[in-house]
C-alpha cells in the first residue's frame, strides 16, 4: 500500500485527461454538425514554485488549457486539481478561494484593463473583492507594495491604463494577479505583443517574483527562445496532445519527438557563425475538427512508418523525467533517428 502524498510532496497543479471539444452547430435546426477538438486528452502537473512552460504554435490549444484550468468554460472530460482538491466540477459558488490562488497575466496588456478605472481602482478591486483589506489605510499600502514589485512609481496609481506604455502596462497586469496574493499565475502568452527589450524585463520580472514569493507558473508560449531562459519544464503541444514533456536542459540538449526537434531547429543560433539545419515541415497543420488518425504529427513528420499512421502513440516515458509520444522509441537504436538528436544550445544558466 503506497503511502499518503504530503502536502509539501504533492503537486500544486496536475491536470490528467483535460479534453475540451468545441461544439460546431449549422443546418435549419442549428444542431450540433461536428466538434472542433482543440484539447483532446491532456495531462501534466505543476510543482510549488516551478515553472512550466506550455509551446507549441498557434491553434494547438495552449490557451484552451489555460482557459479551462481557470474555469472559464466547462470542460469536455477529464479532472484539474489545485492542490489535492478537484476544481472542475466545483459549482460557481465554491469557486471563490480556487480563483484567489489562480490568477492569470493575458496576451494583450491594453484589453486586459478596464480603461474606465485608473490604476488605484484595478489594483483595489482584487484586494476587496477577497477580504484582504482591513481598512483603507491597509488597501493603500497593499496597493503602494504591489507598485513597488512591480517597479512602477507609487504616483502612478492615479494614471489610467492608456497613459502607460505596452510594458508598463503589462507590469500594472501582473500587479493585479499579485494582488489576490495567489500560488500559481498562468501567463498566456503574456510578453508576445511587447517589443524585445521589453519582453527581456517582464521575462526578469516575473522570475525575480517567482524567487521571492514561491510563485508557480504556467507560462504559455510560441517562442521557445524566450521559454529557454525561465522555465524549469517544458510541454510540447501539437494539435490538442502533448507530444514531449522534459526538464529545460534535456529538451533543448536532445529532444525526443520529431515536432520538438522541428521546432528547435526554428530557434535562432546564438554563437555568430553557427550552423544548424533547418527542418522544414511539410504541409500545413492539420484540422482540428478532423484530425488524423493514428499519430497526429505523422502527416508531416519526416520519420512517419506505417505503424503512425494507424496507431496513436501513447505518452511514456523515454528516461528519467522525459516523456514522449513517438512510436520511433519502440525501434533499435540505430534505426531511431532521434536516438543522437541534438537540439538547440541551452543558453540559461
Amino acid at each position: 500500500m503506497n503511502a499518503p502524498v504530503s502536502d509539501a510532496n504533492r503537486p500544486l497543479l496536475e491536470v490528467s485527461g483535460l479534453k475540451k471539444h468545441f461544439p460546431l452547430r449549422g443546418g435549419f435546426l442549428g444542431g450540433v454538425t461536428g466538434y472542433v477538438y482543440a484539447v483532446d486528452g491532456v495531462s501534466f502537473h505543476i510543482n510549488r514554485g516551478e515553472t512550466l512552460s506550455l509551446v507549441g504554435e498557434s491553434g494547438c490549444g495552449k490557451s484552451t488549457v489555460g482557459k479551462a484550468i481557470l474555469k472559464l468554460f466547462d470542460i469536455t472530460d477529464g479532472q484539474v486539481v489545485l492542490d489535492g482538491r478537484r476544481i472542475d466540477n466545483l459549482p460557481a459558488g465554491a469557486l471563490r478561494p480556487m480563483r484567489r490562488r489562480v490568477q492569470v497575466v493575458f496576451q494583450d496588456p491594453f484589453s486586459s484593463l478596464n480603461p474606465r478605472m485608473r490604476v488605484r481602482d484595478i489594483l483595489a478591486e482584487p484586494i476587496r473583492n477577497f477580504g484582504l483589506a482591513r481598512s483603507r489605510a491597509e488597501l493603500e499600502e497593499r496597493i503602494a507594495a504591489l507598485m513597488d514589485k512591480v517597479r512602477l512609481p507609487r504616483d502612478a496609481v492615479n494614471r489610467w491604463p492608456h497613459e502607460f506604455s505596452g510594458g508598463q502596462r503589462q507590469r500594472i497586469g501582473i500587479a493585479r494577479a499579485l494582488a489576490a496574493e495567489p500560488e500559481l499565475i498562468i501567463c498566456d502568452e503574456a510578453v508576445s505583443a511587447l517589443d524585445v527589450s521589453v519582453k527581456a524585463q517582464i521575462i526578469n520580472l516575473l522570475q525575480d517574483l517567482q524567487q521571492e514569493l514561491g510563485l508557480a507558473l504556467l507560462f504559455i508560449s510560441h517562442d521557445l527562445a524566450i521559454v529557454e531562459h525561465m522555465t524549469h519544464r517544458v510541454a510540447v503541444m501539437y494539435l490538442g496532445k502533448i507530444v514531449e514533456v522534459a526538464p529545460k536542459r534535456q529538451l533543448f540538449a536532445a529532444p525526443r519527438h520529431p515536432y520538438t526537434e522541428a521546432l528547435l531547429s526554428a530557434v535562432p543560433v546564438p554563437m555568430p557563425g553557427a550552423q544548424r539545419e533547418r527542418i522544414i515541415l511539410k504541409g500545413d497543420v492539420p484540422s482540428p475538427i478532423n484530425p488524423p488518425k493514428g499519430c497526429r504529427f505523422h502527416t508531416r513528420c519526416p520519420y512517419a512508418f506505417d505503424r503512425c499512421r494507424a496507431e496513436e502513440p501513447p505518452l511514456r516515458q523515454t528516461e528519467a523525467g522525459h516523456w514522449a509520444a513517438c512510436h520511433l522509441h519502440d525501434l533499435p537504436a540505430e534505426q531511431n533517428p532521434l536516438a543522437g538528436a541534438k537540439g538547440a544550445a541551452v543558453l540559461a544558466v
